[in-house]
Formats: C-alpha cells, structure tokens, sequence
C-alpha cells in the first residue's frame, strides 16, 4: 500500500528487506489457507463462530497472497523487468490495495462478529441456536464481504481525500472501541456469574453442568480476546501512521515516525502470522484437525 509521501525530515526512512516481506506472506498464507481447510473439512467446525473464524482467516489469506504477490512484482520490478508506472502496472496496483483494504478491513469486521457471537453464547445460552442460526450467519458473513469489497474500492479511489483517510480510521478506532466494551462487559458479568454459581449448594448436578458450560465459553471468549488484543496491536501503528499523514503531514516530527512506515507494514502483516498459531494453540478441536490433515493420508480413515 502506498502510504507513503517525499520524507521531508532528517529521519532516514527505514527500509525492509524484500525477503522479509516475502516470508512473513508465504508463512502466514500457508497457516491461515490451513485453518479455512480445516474449517471447511471439519463438521465438528461448522458453527457460526467458527464461520466467523474461518472467514477471518480468509481475509488473511487474501491479504498474504496479494502482499506476496506484491512484493514479487517489486522485486522484478527492482531488476529492470518490470515498469514501476505503467498503465496496466497502476491498475494492478490498484487492485491489490484495494484487496489489502478489503482484507484488513474485513479483519475488522470479523472480530467485531466474533465478539458479539461470544457476547450471546454466553449471556443468551438458551436462545443461542436460535438467535445464531447457520443461514443468519451466512447473511451476516454476506453483508460483512459486500461492505469490504465495496469501501476498500472507495478508499483506494479517494484515498487523497482527507476524509476516506479519516473514515478508514474512523472504522478501526469504533471497532475497537466496541470489542474492547463486549469483552470487558462480558468479562465483568461473568465475575457476577461465577459468584451465583459458587453460592449454589455443593452436590447440585445443575451446577456442575453450569460451570463446566460456562468455563468452555469463557475459555472460547479469552482466547478470542487474546486474537482481539494482538490484532489491536498489530494494526495501531499503521492506523497512527494514516492519522499522521492526515493530521501533520509536513510537521518534521511526524515524519520522523512516517519514516518507520514499512516496519508498520511488518507488524500489520504479522497478525495474520499470529492469528492461526492462537487457534492451534487455544483450540483442541482445531489442533486434531489439523493433526489429522498433516499426519494421515486417508482424512476418513483418522476420523
């Protein structure tokens, strides 16, 4: 993505090698196309938090492949092969940041999904099946891709317009702002909860089964909350640096943290490195899944 203007400070910009770029895509495309297969494959997944899962995991997928894809072309590009500015070598560039938003964006909107799935799993159990059906989630996951495709194109027309630049902005400060309330939210309630459980009497089965219900959604909803928190700081820099260059785009020490774009471009690259690693590592159900498709040869045989 260009986000970057002529640095006017005496701050060197920080350059990246291509190389970095090229595995951090390759990795992250590798671990992200596993967890959507295994989704897919898995009818132990097929729920509406793991569609939302999967569909994040998606966005990151398209994310590694356009910027692998990217930084291919850079470094053909780089040797001579390849015009930096070219017609056709612009609109491909616009194609790729316009699928780069989408996906960035589209990560946004899956966590705020994620976050409201666990909100009703846990405070609404009873009428959870009801209320999350298979085809609401489908709409849902319909409507989230339709608007990411449809602003990612508007950003990446308008991006000169402080305002796009600011509405980008706008959409990740309010996504935050909205998951950081439901998981806190949740997390108070569920201190109140525990207390009422705890207060029942000793040999109550209905208590046994409360709790271990209850430990299994709070389990889903930290480790959801962990994803949330790494994605959050993965992205800030870059959402610092696009409020920069709106905000004080000449002021030199603006610039000084502008010169550092590329190591922002890194750490936003690298949630969809992270993402993948928290569900093995949090999800028993994914990491036998995942055994399963790596170790044996015949999927129904391991079943």
């Amino acid at each position: 993505m260009n986000a970057t203007s002529v640095n006017q400070s005496d701050c060197p910009e920080v350059q990246v090698p291509v190389s970095v770029f090229f595995t951090i895509g390759v990795m992250s495309l590798t671990e992200n196309f596993l967890v959507v297969v295994a989704v897919i494959r898995n009818r132990n997944l097929h729920s509406p938090m793991y569609c939302f899962i999967c569909s994040l995991a998606t966005f990151n997928t398209i994310a590694s492949l356009t910027k692998t894809w990217e930084t291919l072309m850079i470094a053909i590009a780089d040797v001579g092969h390849l015009k930096k500015t070219g017609s056709s070598e612009t609109s491909l560039d616009d194609v790729m940041d316009s699928l780069l938003c989408m996906s960035f964006v589209g990560s946004f909107f899956s966590f705020l999904a994620i976050a409201v799935d666990r909100y009703i799993t846990i405070f609404h159990a009873l009428r959870y099946h009801n209320i999350m059906t298979m085809r609401r989630t489908g709409a849902i996951l319909g409507v989230i891709w339709m608007t990411c495709g449809v602003l990612a194109v508007l950003m990446v027309k308008f991006f000169d317009f402080k305002v796009i630049m600011m509405c980008f902005v706008t959409v990740f400060i309010v996504s935050l702002v909205i998951i950081c309330f439901l998981y806190a939210y949740m997390f108070m309630l569920a201190r109140i909860h525990a207390r009422k459980i705890a207060a029942l009497p000793a040999g109550d089965s209905g208590r046994c089964r409360h709790h271990r219900r209850w430990g299994s959604n709070m389990r889903g909803a930290l480790t959801l909350t962990i994803l949330s928190g790494a994605f959050m700081v993965c992205c800030a820099p870059f959402f610092l640096h696009l409020s920069i260059m709106t905000v004080c785009p000449m002021n030199p020490y603006c610039e000084c943290y502008r010169s550092l774009f590329q190591l922002h471009v890194v750490l936003l690259m690298s949630h969809a490195l992270i993402d993948p690693a928290i569900y093995a590592f949090r999800s028993a159900e994914l990491r036998h899944t995942f055994r399963k498709m790596l170790l044996c040869s015949d999927w129904k045989l391991c079943s």
